[in-house]
């Protein structure tokens, strides 16, 4: 029995177990964007407001 080495990458190469990890890396991607929006983080409760002295306005034209 004599060793054959395929030497051709193109024919040789299995396009579906590209797509099954192209779908997984989706999957995984989307998993994350949807538990990170599930968190709820804390936002302030009053709206913050200042007032801005009329003596530290600047003018520019």
């Amino acid at each position: 029995m004599q060793f054959y080495k395929k030497t051709s990458f193109v024919k040789s190469y299995n396009y579906t177990s590209l797509i099954i990890k192209i779908l997984l890396v989706a999957l995984s991607i989307s998993l994350v964007i949807f538990f990170v929006g599930k968190i709820n983080f804390p936002a302030p409760n009053k709206l913050i407001k200042q007032d801005i002295p009329r003596e530290n306005l600047k003018i520019v034209k």
